[in-house]
């Protein structure tokens, strides 16, 4: 199986960043990690393994990417303006810089963005705000409203409001949206989203499951037996839904 690191400096960033890709060929996919991990994990948790066959075929194709978490959505010593402002750099280093890295000379190539837990809301917010970029969205045990507090899970902009964290916010934009092109373009989505029964995000997952059913948007909730908010689940998800 093949399996390449890159590191380059990000002018988005202002620092080095690291990835990892696997495989040779076929389907695209973007990977995040879990909140303030690393662009390894996915392969530390095993989850690489669980794809080798695909990848050995040449059928899918993985880039993990590395987190700013620590910088951005959970750097807790910054006010929630800043968080936000480094989380919208983070984004434009993976639309301007990993995305073109991912399809190379075919510019029409089809892109999956994939996580488990914070990494499923960095896909599925990134597709939904940039579906004219975006085949498919595959998401593991996510939280889609960064504002609730739940079980031991907090408000990440400690009640701060503004348009940036409402325009961040999946179930929140979804609700309202009123664009046409948006519409078009959200109508060929695929979206993929699992979740524990018992998970604490089963509540924040079902809200954003009507808000895609409002919109029209393409979609499946599969749902597993008890709290499946961990690695072992979600290589399960990942042997059955990738």
């Amino acid at each position: 199986m093949k399996r390449v690191y890159h590191k380059w400096w990000s002018p988005h960033l202002g620092r080095d960043m690291e990835l990892l890709v696997f495989g040779h060929g076929g389907s695209k996919m973007l990977i995040f990690p879990t909140r303030l991990h690393r662009f390894y994990e996915y392969e530390n948790m095993g989850m690489v393994e669980v794809l080798r066959p695909r990848l050995e075929r040449g059928e899918l194709e993985l880039c993990c990417v590395d987190s700013v978490d620590a910088e951005s959505l959970y750097a807790s010593h910054l006010t929630p303006p800043q968080r936000l402002t480094r989380h919208l750099a983070f984004e434009a280093y993976v639309l301007h810089e990993v995305i073109p890295l991912m399809r190379g000379q075919y510019s029409t190539v089809e892109l999956t963005a994939h996580g488990c837990s914070l990494g499923a809301f960095h896909a599925v917010n990134l597709v939904l705000r940039y579906p004219h970029l975006f085949r498919r969205a595959i998401a593991f045990s996510g939280r889609y409203d960064l504002t609730l507090s739940v079980d031991h899970f907090s408000d990440l902009f400690d009640g701060y409001r503004d348009e940036t964290v409402f325009e961040n916010t999946p179930t929140r934009f979804l609700s309202s949206a009123n664009c046409e092109r948006l519409r078009h373009h959200w109508s060929r989505l695929d979206i993929q989203l699992a979740i524990g029964d018992l998970d604490p995000f089963r509540k924040n997952t079902e809200e954003l499951d009507r808000a895609l059913t409002e919109q029209r948007i393409p979609h499946r909730v599969s749902y597993w037996n008890g709290r499946a908010h961990e690695p072992a689940a979600w290589r399960e998800m990942a042997a059955r839904l990738l």
